[in-house]
């Protein structure tokens, strides 16, 4: 399946802020409550209510961030 590359800053907010919920919502659950029965499930739904949040800061950020990185990187 391909995408058409109009839709690439759109698809990088997806997978950047989907990778990154992930990630933070396992090790902060991980941390505070430990690993053990019904971790998955904490997990999932820490991801489902994380991510509609991240997916636009994500998205509406980036350009903002980009620009940012090339004013103070040499």
């Amino acid at each position: 399946m391909r995408i058409p590359r109009r839709f690439a800053p759109i698809v990088f907010g997806a997978l950047l802020s989907a990778i990154m919920v992930a990630l933070v919502s396992a090790f902060v659950l991980a941390l505070h409550s430990g690993v053990g029965e019904g971790f998955a499930r904490q997990w999932l739904a820490s991801c489902a209510t994380t991510w509609p949040v991240a997916f636009p800061t994500v998205t509406l950020l980036a350009p903002w961030v980009r620009r940012v990185v090339g004013r103070i990187t040499v």
